[in-house]
């Protein structure tokens, strides 16, 4: 694996590499999640959101709690706000509750309470961002959709050595390489993985070596192991 620092795409054969080693790294150490026990695009929507800026641990019971009260998108875009507001408060920040509400009324009545299936519309909808947009698509409907997110930057700076701006979830070349990385089989599982091992593994201050199954190819790794300091991540 070349070592120089990345200012682009990296090589194919190099991004197919993270791809394999993370897919077999998430076939034994996946996190169990409510919303990833189902196929219902509404659901996975809702999950979504609710991970923004919160961790996933605090989303279980107020995810749970939701769904119980209300099972679909017409109960939550006809609920309550007070009684709405109440379930989701343990998440914090305000904006959350009048945002599911909204954005259950308009799947119900622009898209008759079916979630578009194209990112195109769904970045369309209240609450709704590329992240999600992305996730939506290859958790739910399996589809091959680049997710990318600040912990994914950091994980792409790396392995691979590569440079970014402050707002390197935007960058193109990340972009583009995350959109290489999905394109394959079970795209669903290819995104998970990579977000799993950049939120436990590749953690920000301390990554976990002892634990890391692609140090062996990882350009951080490998400038420790030589004695020479790594660039630093945002």
């Amino acid at each position: 694996m070349v070592r120089d620092i990345v200012k682009d795409v990296p090589p194919v054969d190099q991004i197919h590499e993270l791809r394999s080693r993370l897919l077999e790294w998430f076939r034994n150490s996946a996190r169990d999640y409510p919303w990833r026990r189902t196929n219902d695009p509404f659901r996975v929507l809702i999950a979504e959101i609710m991970l923004r800026r919160t961790k996933a641990d605090q989303v279980v019971p107020v995810f749970s709690k939701l769904f119980d009260r209300y099972p679909d998108i017409g109960s939550i875009a006809e609920a309550e706000d007070e009684e709405l507001e109440k379930i989701l408060y343990p998440l914090g920040l305000k904006w959350r509750s009048p945002a599911f509400k909204l954005v259950a009324k308009e799947i119900k009545e622009k898209y008759d309470s079916q979630v578009p299936m194209n990112r195109e519309e769904l970045t369309k909808l209240s609450g709704v961002g590329e992240y999600v947009a992305g996730a939506v698509l290859s958790i739910a409907f399996g589809k091959p959709e680049w997710i990318v997110d600040s912990n994914i930057v950091r994980l792409f700076q790396r392995y691979f050595g590569m440079v970014t701006s402050k707002e390197g979830r935007r960058d193109k070349h990340v972009i583009e390489t995350v959109k290489t990385y999905v394109k394959g089989v079970d795209p669903r599982s290819a995104n998970l993985a990579l977000v799993d091992f950049s939120a436990l593994i590749c953690t920000p201050r301390a990554p976990l070596h002892n634990m890391c199954s692609v140090k062996t190819v990882c350009s951080y790794w490998r400038d420790l192991k030589n004695n020479r300091k790594p660039p630093t991540v945002n």
